[in-house]
């Protein structure tokens, strides 16, 4: 072993080769460096469970949940959506009382109208936006939901679909009085087959539930969210999550196998096939994926899980330049391969406002730049192995000045929630401007870098992190209160440095309502209006999910 390595190995309060502290590390399970489809009907056999199984609420730690309705402070400052942006509402019916009359006779005791239960399901999780619907129905099944459709489509009573709302564009909390159409009781497996690994359920299964569920047979989802104890399936497949486990697993695009729908007029479009391969005809589920509940209503998901890994390990770094987060990606690809299933990356600022709001401590708090890196593997040693050749040659190659190591599933979560917590940390630091880009990986943090010059001291933070593995950065700004001359500030600029680099402005949370009008910055005009295209002919009355995710069609 060279030299310069092992006092390095030293160094970190280590003795002898690195391979060996690594397994030494890795037997101990933790270590600390001290460095600072067409319509068809199912016809795969299911072998478990026989009935449907009604998944109890999540158990895991509260680091990984993001707890929407445990606070209702300050609920009554939130702005209506509709006079702080000035949108003027569409001529909907209203909701009158034989209206509420049929709803109760459909389910009974699952229609809410109290005033202060409603104030939760009003206003989004970051308390940006706020509608003012009186009417919040709880269905249970897929008739139901269609039953729902088919009235208020004759009635023209406006519908928004709602699931963990754990959105951050606002697509996910009525603008006006719509009616909101919870999936929280339709939570329950239809079926899980494993031999195959695919799991049927309902949409307001909770992703973390789910995980819980497949966690005791071997599997575990391929999607995993920072508001995973909060968030429904549905959800998360209508806004196309993409999460921490893209990398390894893929987008929902090819995981998500089919799906149930309820059209806008109530009727039933069944494409919850379990087959890997159907190539006969349009693949319509694609159409529902990312539709934000502008086209329909997801009531249920089939979808691919893989083989709940046998050997996890984490490693938390800190790098001292962006160029340095790139070199460790690119030698992180190279060195481990298959086993790689996430690489996060944070700044400094991030974990400063974590630990300032939520008394966590980052084992790299010097280091001007972390690096999250998660493998998951079949052979322990086989990984370990890996892994330590990795880390010898980024320290030796000084891409790495600190970091800490582990194993154990206490101390991964514990690490885990440095960065699944930031958007939690940043809430807590004042008002939020969120933006979620995709751009060239090579530029990434170009932007961070530019709107901190170009806001100075108007903006309090402006911090940068995301998933460097698929080229996604979460750009957010705080400032002590809401501005319009700090908004203007930053939009539309925001977009127009995105799109000059060929980047998406919105990588994973969707459009929601506060993107929609800034959609032609990715999309060409001839897309939009095909998309408008297939909102009217799926939607002709507009009832669902108005005001999102696409720009008023110019006459």
């Amino acid at each position: 072993m060279a030299a310069s390595s092992l006092s390095r190995c030293c160094y970190f309060g280590h003795h002898g080769t690195f391979a060996r502290m690594q397994m030494r590390c890795s037997r101990k399970a933790s270590s600390l460096w001290v460095n600072g489809s067409s319509p068809c009907k199912m016809t795969t056999k299911i072998i478990r469970p026989l009935t449907r199984t009604m998944l109890k609420p999540p158990t895991s730690h509260s680091l990984a949940k993001r707890s929407l309705h445990a606070t209702q402070l300050h609920l009554q400052e939130v702005m209506l959506t509709s006079e702080r942006y000035g949108v003027q509402r569409l001529p909907f019916a209203r909701v009158s009382d034989a209206d509420l009359s049929f709803f109760e006779c459909l389910m009974p005791g699952r229609v809410v109208t109290d005033v202060d239960e409603l104030k939760l399901f009003n206003v989004d999780w970051l308390k940006s936006v706020r509608g003012c619907s009186k009417v919040l129905l709880k269905p249970q099944t897929t008739v139901e939901v269609s039953e729902i459709l088919r009235y208020c489509n004759e009635r023209n009573l406006a519908v928004n679909p709602q699931g963990g709302n754990t959105g951050l564009v606002g697509g996910s909390v009525p603008v006006f009085d719509e009616i909101i159409l919870s999936t929280a009781l339709m939570n329950q497996v239809i079926s899980f087959d494993t031999v195959s690994g695919i799991l049927v359920c309902q949409a307001g299964c909770i992703l973390e539930n789910l995980n819980n569920y497949l966690e005791e047979l071997d599997f575990i989802m391929p999607l995993d969210l920072g508001a995973k104890g909060s968030c429904h399936i549905g959800g998360n497949v209508a806004t196309n999550a993409g999460g921490l486990r893209l990398l390894r697993y893929g987008s929902l695009r090819g995981t998500v196998l089919g799906l149930e729908v309820v059209l806008a007029d109530g009727s039933l479009l069944n494409c919850l096939t379990s087959l890997r391969k159907d190539n006969t005809g349009y693949d319509l589920k694609q159409l529902f994926i990312g539709s934000e509940g502008t086209l329909g209503i997801i009531t249920a998901v089939s979808i691919l899980c893989p083989r709940k890994p046998k050997a996890v390990n984490l490693a938390f770094l800190g790098c001292p330049s962006f160029s340095q987060v790139l070199q460790t990606f690119t030698t992180c690809k190279g060195m481990l391969g298959e086993i790689l299933s996430a690489y996060e990356f944070m700044d400094s600022e991030c974990m400063k406002l974590v630990e300032r709001h939520l008394t966590l401590t980052s084992p790299v708090a010097d280091s001007p730049f972390c690096v999250l890196i998660e493998t998951s593997g079949s052979n322990s040693t086989h990984d370990e192995e890996k892994l330590s050749h990795f880390l010898e040659h980024v320290m030796a190659s000084n891409l790495v000045i600190a970091g800490t190591l582990a194993s154990e599933d206490t101390k991964i979560k514990a690490l885990w929630a440095l960065r699944e917590r930031i958007t939690e940390a940043l809430t807590c630091d004042g008002a939020v401007y969120k933006y979620d880009i995709s751009l060239p990986v090579e530029r990434l943090y170009d932007l961070v870098t530019d709107m901190r010059e170009r806001l100075g001291r108007s903006a309090k933070n402006v911090v940068g992190y995301g998933h460097l593995g698929d080229g996604n950065l979460h750009l957010n700004i705080t400032a002590e209160s809401y501005s319009h001359s700090l908004l203007d500030a930053i939009e539309p600029y925001v977009y127009e440095w995105t799109s000059k680099y060929q980047g998406s402005i919105s990588a994973e949370h969707g459009l929601g309502f506060k993107k929609k009008h800034y959609i032609h910055y990715s999309k060409s005009q001839e897309a939009v209006l095909l998309m408008q295209q297939f909102k009217t002919m799926l939607d002709p009355k507009g009832i669902l999910n108005p005001y999102k995710m696409l720009p008023a069609k110019t006459t």
